[in-house]
């Protein structure tokens, strides 16, 4: 089960990917689709999130940071 961390309210577009970076900043990165090239991630919302160890961070349906506990070696 996850848990939400951060209130961002991020509205997504279509053909965008966006994901929690290292210093726990929301990012928006464009899709490779084809022959289409992706990449120039930008940073779009700065919670600043402090991440723990053994956690997956994402955004969520609601557009905020949540994280969940990851399962290792089962």
């Amino acid at each position: 089960m996850a848990e939400k961390v951060a209130k961002v309210g991020i509205k997504r577009k279509k053909g965008y990917l966006y994901y929690v970076d290292k210093k726990g900043n929301v990012v928006e990165t464009k899709m490779a689709r084809g022959k289409s090239k992706g990449g120039g991630g930008k940073t779009i919302a700065k919670p600043a999130v402090k991440k723990a160890k053994g956690y997956l961070y994402f955004i969520d349906k609601a557009g905020d940071v949540s994280r969940a506990k990851m399962l290792r070696g089962r």
